[in-house]
């Protein structure tokens, strides 16, 4: 891809991870609005769990997650009592007849928690929530694990082990404060493979502060070597207006568009090398993987934790600043830990805002979020899901291919397709489709 390509094409605009975006949650959605969808979650319907630990015992530079640095235990175990009271009053206005599929721990580091608070968060669960076969995903940071976690993991059934890993570099790990050693990093991937995790997800950074494409070669050859059956490859979010502690990385460090995107394509040719086939814009599996698998099938999706083959109905967030969805909408919870506790001291629910999904809503996220997955958009499948309420969405593709003069996309026998050229900027054409990026509500990281 041409450098005119590159600038052109970067605009600041959302990973898509959800549709309408977060910037656009408002107060209209609370605990009330929240309780009224609940209730009407049935039988019919399966769930996928999300519970957010907001604690971290350091901080790492590059992150933007919702979490807090503590190097006491207490605040983190006066937080489970409120995250235990959540998932009682949450589950007390589900069906029991809904069963959960996939619970996901994020954070934060959901591996600082002590074996047997992890046990008792799992098993609060399984009192509260009915359990078919399910999917259990761990982020995990090597640096808090022992035999006593690795064992806690196991009890409560781990399936999926995920390691965040960013580069091996020494110098470029000093810029963003994540020491982590490859032998580390090994030593995790062992010692759950041992305990019979099926599944282990390894994350990769590029444009990171003084990384270049030999310490980025030199970690996907690393990573490589573990035989991990998903790597995620993101491009670094420098948002310092939104996490303030990202100013502790100048902006003079980081690599510059082209540099990005030189970095993207030469570890996304290594892993496609490997044998992983690419999934989406940013991640990669085995061919086995049922990731993989998905895209086949056309059941892939995109959700807060990036491409899944979750199809659950619902996700229930749980925890402060968790995020979920409904057949009705989004709601968040409350992000600050403090107040998130008094709410769910209280009342128990703590959603805070969210959004109602409106017809035009439903297409668009499903125009955005195919694109973002397959590459391609079925006019004759928007229209059997959608009929006239497409009618505008679909003439703006039709607009857009017909005005491409880069060979981004083609439209032939009424599939809207990305070239080669066109799929590694998939979230500026997604873009394109959201009618809410001009109200400017909400700041985002660079498409490349």
């Amino acid at each position: 891809m041409t450098e005119h390509l590159i600038r052109k094409y970067a605009a600041a605009v959302p990973r898509y991870t959800s549709y309408p975006t977060a910037p656009h949650f408002h107060g209209g959605i609370d605990s009330d609005v929240y309780l009224s969808w609940l209730q009407k979650l049935g039988a019919e319907n399966r769930l996928s769990l999300y519970l957010h630990i907001p604690y971290c015992d350091r901080l790492c530079w590059f992150c933007a997650c919702h979490t807090k640095h503590t190097l006491k235990y207490e605040p983190v175990k006066a937080y489970l009592h409120s995250l235990h009271l959540e998932i009682e009053e949450v589950g007390r206005h589900v069906s029991g007849n809904a069963r959960v599929t996939a619970v996901h721990f994020g954070g934060g580091s959901p591996t600082m928690l002590k074996p047997e608070d992890m046990i008792a968060l799992m098993a609060r669960l399984r009192s509260v929530f009915s359990f078919s076969s399910v999917e259990i995903s761990v982020e995990m940071d090597p640096n808090d694990l022992d035999d006593g976690r690795y064992d806690a993991l196991a009890a409560i059934g781990m399936t999926r082990a995920s390691l965040g890993v960013q580069d091996f570099d020494p110098k470029v790990q000093a810029s963003i404060n994540r020491i982590q050693s490859f032998e580390q990093t090994k030593s995790v991937v062992d010692a759950v493979r041992a305990r019979g995790v099926h599944s282990v997800n390894c994350d990769i950074l590029y444009g990171l502060p003084h990384q270049t494409l030999e310490t980025l070669r030199n970690t996907v050859q690393q990573i490589i070597s573990l035989d991990p059956d998903r790597i995620a490859l993101f491009g670094y979010a420098h948002v310092p207006w939104m996490k303030k502690h990202q100013t502790l990385i100048p902006e003079r460090d980081l690599p510059d568009i082209s540099a990005r995107y030189r970095q993207m394509t030469m570890a996304a040719e290594m892993l496609a090398a490997a044998g992983y086939e690419a999934i989406g814009i940013d991640h990669f599996a085995k061919p086995a993987d049922t990731l993989s698998r998905a895209l086949k099938d056309g059941t892939l999706r995109r959700n807060f934790q990036g491409y899944t083959d979750d199809t659950a109905d619902a996700l229930i967030g749980l925890g402060a600043s968790a995020i979920g969805k409904l057949p009705q909408g989004y709601v968040q919870n409350m992000p600050a830990t403090g107040e998130y506790q008094k709410m769910a001291e209280g009342r128990g629910l703590c959603v805070t805002r969210g959004l109602e999904l409106t017809d035009e809503d439903r297409v668009r996220g499903f125009i955005i979020e195919r694109i973002m997955c397959d590459f391609v958009l079925d006019m004759a499948e928007v229209d059997s899901l959608f009929g006239s309420k497409a009618k505008g969405a679909v003439a703006q593709a039709r607009q857009f291919a017909s005005d491409d003069r880069d060979g981004l996309v083609t439209l032939r026998g009424g599939r809207f397709s990305l070239t080669e050229r066109g799929k590694p900027l998939a979230r500026s054409i997604a873009a394109t489709f959201d009618t809410y990026l001009s109200t400017g509500r909400g700041r985002h990281s660079v498409a490349v």
